[in-house]
């Protein structure tokens, strides 16, 4: 009510000012105005004329024209228009609706889609068909569903719809050396007026035998133009090895260069790499940033030969990797040094390297790659020192053989004959072990080893085997100077679980060094 009498306040004063101009000469005003003379009866006609906009500024007129029943009349009538205008589509022919689609979604994402017939359509929230079993390339299978959006305008011309975005919901994409980069090269298409998503998702990595890799799962993904800065961006949320992660890309095609972004926010893990591929030599640059802690890699790029060097950023400079990667056939070797290495990552069964190694992604036989990195000390392990690991991935077999490191000063420790696997979904590694030692009464003060069952020892050797996920280790074929141990000692500290803390692992360890020390003696 307050609103309806403000309404005709406002009209009242409108006729007021109305009747002020009125009163002037208009005769004159109008002369002075356009400079030229009136004649009586054009003058009158003028008079007479905005006399007969009275009615618009009387209340009870007004109130006539507005009535509730002539306004509920237009609001009927005008939704029936928008309902019957939104509802067009229901009567269109669905072979020329298909090809129509099939032709514009070629064009903008330049992919041949093969739409069933099998579709629905819907115009809330906004007008939309969706497509049910439909599948493009080879790289969806049948299932889930495509939601195409169209322009509300021109709805009632079947040839003249404009496909506006597209939704891929609970798809499968199979993803393989072939087309492995197809979601980057969609941000090659033009998004300025097309936009790209998709939910609830699963990408399938798969290798040449098609055999799963891993599993990449899209909560939501989607395709973008930034108006601001020209360039189309993909913004993804995902989970791998259930660890979620989010991704953005941006390809700056003026500027020849593509921006990408990993973050991993649950452990403050981010990766930022800017690509230039505006020559023939292309180059990068690689930001990392964890806990606080920032590093930096430089690359270069040319017919299938990367060159790398990546560093920590600190002032006192934790490490330094460099190496290269030959693509075809792929052959890489780098190398690396560092003030520490956190080994913490190998005994956590939920770790990124531990489920990548799970993957089974280094077990192609096309693939062969060597390192080594050497480290003056490890995090959690403080007793180890020295670390100069050696890590060869060939025809499919991964192997530590030749890795050192050292006990303090007191033993010298060496790997071969390793090897590391999968086994029932559980990260296996076998190898064997040789002790040398150099300093037996300070490792019998540090084992706090009664005096009576210390025996001069210089050489031990042991089969290991270590389960990862399950954190049980087994020594077998214990030799301590050269001389065999008997099977029942060995059943006596096997099998070796590993505790939650380091300081329960140093208790326990203690107690199993002397339990073998004791049995050995006798």
């Amino acid at each position: 009510m307050n609103r309806h009498n403000y309404f005709i306040n406002i009209l009242k004063k409108i006729k007021n000012l109305k009747n002020s101009l009125l009163k002037i000469n208009l005769n004159k005003f109008i002369n002075n105005l356009f400079k030229i003379n009136l004649t009586k009866s054009t003058n009158n006609l003028i008079k007479k004329n905005l006399k007969k906009l009275d009615f618009i500024f009387k209340k009870d007129k007004l109130l006539h024209y507005l009535g509730i029943k002539r306004i509920f009349v237009f609001f009927l009538v005008l939704l029936f228009f928008i309902f019957s205008y939104f509802s067009t589509p229901y009567l269109y022919n669905s072979e020329k609706l298909i090809a129509n689609i099939k032709n514009q979604l070629l064009k903008n994402l330049n992919l041949e889609f093969n739409l069933s017939a099998n579709y629905s359509y819907n115009f809330l929230p906004k007008p939309h068909f969706v497509f049910q079993n439909s599948s493009f390339l080879s790289l969806a299978d049948n299932a889930g569903e495509i939601k195409i959006y169209i322009s509300p305008v021109n709805l009632v011309f079947p040839s003249k719809i404009k496909v506006q975005g597209l939704t891929f919901n609970k798809m499968n994409f199979n993803l393989n050396k072939k087309n492995y980069d197809f979601f980057f090269k969609l941000l090659d298409n033009d998004f300025s007026f097309f936009t790209l998503k998709v939910k609830n998702s699963n990408i399938f990595y798969r290798n040449i035998k098609n055999d799963v890799l891993f599993i990449n799962k899209i909560n939501e993904l989607k395709y973008f133009y930034d108006t601001k800065n020209s360039i189309n961006i993909l913004l993804a949320i995902n989970e791998i090895f259930n660890i979620p992660y989010n991704i953005e890309l941006k390809n700056d095609i003026s500027k020849k260069q593509i921006i990408s972004k990993i973050n991993l926010d649950f452990i403050n893990f981010n990766i930022e790499n800017n690509f230039n591929y505006k020559n023939l030599e292309k180059n990068g640059l690689v930001k990392v940033t964890y806990n606080k802690k920032k590093s930096e890699g430089t690359y270069i790029y040319k017919k299938n030969f990367l060159k790398f060097s990546f560093f920590d950023k600190s002032l006192d400079q934790n490490f330094k990797y460099d190496g290269f990667i030959n693509l075809k056939p792929f052959f890489s070797n780098f190398s690396g040094n560092l003030d520490k290495i956190n080994l913490d990552i190998l005994f956590n069964s939920n770790s990124i390297l531990v489920q990548f190694l799970k993957s089974g992604l280094l077990n192609s036989k096309n693939l062969n790659i060597i390192s080594n990195i050497n480290s003056k000390k490890t995090s959690s392990f403080r007793d180890l020192v020295n670390l100069a690991l050696k890590v060869k991935v060939s025809e499919g077999l991964f192997d530590l053989n030749g890795t050192k490191f050292s006990f303090k000063d007191y033993a010298d420790i060496k790997i071969t004959d390793s090897l590391l696997y999968t086994n029932n979904n559980n990260l296996i590694f076998d190898a064997l072990i040789s002790v040398n030692i150099n300093n037996i009464n300070d490792i019998y003060k540090m084992f706090q080893t009664p005096l009576k069952n210390r025996k001069e020892i210089k050489k031990i050797e042991f089969s290991l085997s270590y389960n990862f996920d399950q954190r049980i280790a087994n020594l077998n074929n214990i030799i301590i100077n050269d001389l065999i141990l008997d099977q029942k000692i060995n059943k006596n500290i096997n099998p070796i679980i590993l505790k939650d803390t380091s300081l329960q692992n140093r208790i326990y360890i203690k107690k199993l060094v002397n339990q073998a020390i004791k049995d050995y003696v006798g």
